[in-house]
């Protein structure tokens, strides 16, 4: 347990530093007493587990799989993190332990056991029923474990034990990048008692009916894309025209979540009722964005700059800002550059595989961060000798380094934006040509967002 009386507050820290926003719907829900089964979808490895763990005050063991347990020292990490293992028959050609179908066997009905007494205490396991990760928004073919660990430990107590499975959809807008946003959204719990009679007529039918229903409320909690194609053009469109789709100054993201549910089932209801349209706006959109990656501008970039030119008083009062706050910019830089670029760096060198990026990247920035201000501060107090100094600097160090985030951010925002407008000023007709595009892009956009709420309108009556 030591994750929940050490390490844990250290990582609610870290996500809130690594994620800009985390958002839960229904927490409530995940404040549910015990016994309790929670599943989830797995696109992010390690991340998966430590979002839920940080939102839940009531310990959680996590079934993981045997091979984080080869390393002695994963073993003791994951051990500490109240983790189980389980065995998958996947495992058994790596040179893993168990090596034969009925050692496997025998080792997960260990682990079965393990989950049934820890259920029995009105304890709380999480299970990633998919059985890997990756990063992609889809669903993965279900394994049927988490229903039969819930069934067996009812089974035990004659289904009064009052177990639960509550389903967790969490949904990451862009898994790998520091300063993203993730939106958990806990579904509906499942009665496990309710499959009493289907269990004592047939177990196997009654898990594999059980595990449908999870599949289903997981569903219902994620944004699912059909393959690569329908998800790029769901991003492209969610990137780059999402505020205009979703225009409210203070939207939630749950507002960004169902807006990529609508952008899934418009592109689905146009492939079947109105296929030309979607090939239009696919092939405007693509060849928008290719010009604009062209010409190194953004959208907001030529938004900004399209009309009579820019706003003059409010580009001074943001030159101002910036020139002002260059010495600050400077001091956090100075400060935090390198723990701040390891990370990125170290996770670009050790994995290829993208749901591995984000907690290679967590895990250096705890240590990254952690070991250059303890040295930084020791410095600094052997130079000056003076607590009050050395203390000042210490504080200063986390404000100053989300500043020069920010600073930079708005600063090449800035650039873009004067870029576009020397654009403007020397090749006009092409930069006019952009915002026809632009505005056809807008214009069938808004048509189809009218005929989709209007056929999905008639359906509903």
């Amino acid at each position: 347990m030591l994750f929940y009386t050490v390490i844990k507050p250290v990582v609610q820290v870290a996500l809130r530093v690594f994620f800009r926003r985390m958002e839960v719907r229904h927490r409530e829900r995940l404040e549910l007493s015990g016994p309790l089964v929670m599943v989830s979808n797995h696109p992010n490895t390690l991340m998966d587990p430590l979002v839920a763990a940080i939102h839940r005050h009531e310990p959680i063991a996590f079934l993981a799989k045997s091979t984080f347990f080869k390393n002695p020292i994963s073993r003791a990490i994951f051990t500490s993190g109240n983790s189980i293992p389980i065995y998958r028959r996947q495992d058994l050609d790596t040179g893993a332990e168990p090596t034969t179908p009925a050692e496997l066997a025998e080792r997960n009905e260990a682990t079965f056991g393990r989950c049934y007494d820890y259920l029995d205490r009105r304890g709380t396991i999480m299970i990633f029923p998919e059985g890997t990760s990756v990063s992609e928004r889809r669903l993965r073919p279900l394994k049927t474990g988490a229903a039969r660990i819930a069934l067996g430990a009812e089974a035990r107590h004659d289904f009064q034990l009052g177990l639960r499975i509550l389903p967790l959809g969490i949904n990451y807008f862009d898994p790998s990048r520091f300063r993203s946003d993730v939106f958990v959204n806990v579904g509906q719990p499942i009665v496990v008692a309710e499959y009493a009679d289907a269990y004592r007529l047939d177990p196997t039918a009654a898990a594999d009916t059980l595990t449908e229903e999870i599949r289903r409320r997981l569903e219902q909690r994620l944004v699912i894309t059909r393959d690569a194609a329908e998800d790029e053009l769901v991003l492209q469109v969610e990137r780059t025209f999402g505020e205009h789709l979703v225009p409210d100054d203070e939207e939630t993201l749950y507002d960004n979540f169902q807006l990529s549910r609508t952008l899934t089932e418009a592109i689905s209801y146009f492939e079947k009722h109105d296929s030309a349209r979607l090939l239009a706006l696919r092939d405007r959109l693509g060849s928008y964005l290719l010009d604009l990656d062209r010409l190194r501008l953004t959208d907001e970039a030529l938004e900004s700059s399209k009309g009579s030119g820019m706003r003059w008083t409010r580009a001074a009062t943001s030159g101002v800002k910036l020139v002002l706050g260059l010495p600050l910019y400077l001091y956090g830089v100075i400060n935090n550059y390198i723990p701040y670029i390891l990370p990125s760096l170290v996770a670009k060198r050790a994995t290829k595989d993208v749901e591995f990026v984000a907690p290679i990247m967590l895990i250096m920035g705890m240590i990254t961060f952690t070991v250059g201000y303890a040295l930084q501060i020791g410095l600094v107090h052997h130079f000056t000798q003076d607590w009050r100094w050395t203390t000042l600097y210490g504080l200063s160090l986390a404000p100053t380094g989300f500043y020069a985030l920010s600073y930079w951010n708005n600063l090449s925002g800035r650039l873009q934006r004067l870029r576009a407008l020397r654009l403007f000023r020397t090749k006009r007709p092409m930069m006019e040509d952009l915002l026809r595009q632009r505005q056809a892009i807008l214009r069938l956009l808004s048509e189809a967002r009218a005929a989709f709420l209007a056929a999905t309108a008639n359906v509903g009556s």
